[in-house]
């Protein structure tokens, strides 16, 4: 199992779940959630002045990597996110 941080910022707290079960669904174990608040943004993303930040630490197979963020990348309500493999 490899380690990555997931940096993620989302506009509904609802789709906070979906995020979870998309997690569960690659074998990604959330080892520790964290949530940051609302903050304001620099400049507009999507139209939206304000979203909400959270950061989980993940552990998951090497190869569930690339699917994780192809997913990602298709979710609408998901703002921006970063993930990065940890040493």
């Amino acid at each position: 199992m490899s380690k990555y941080d997931l940096t993620f910022l989302l506009n509904e707290e609802s789709e906070l779940k979906t995020l979870k079960e998309l997690a569960a669904s690659l074998d990604c174990k959330i080892v520790k959630e964290e949530k940051w608040g609302e903050k304001t943004l620099a400049y507009p993303i999507k139209g939206l002045l304000k979203a909400v930040y959270y950061q989980w630490h993940l552990e998951m197979p090497k190869t569930n990597a690339m699917e994780l963020r192809k997913r990602l990348q298709f979710n609408e309500k998901l703002i921006r996110y970063l993930l990065l493999a940890i040493d």
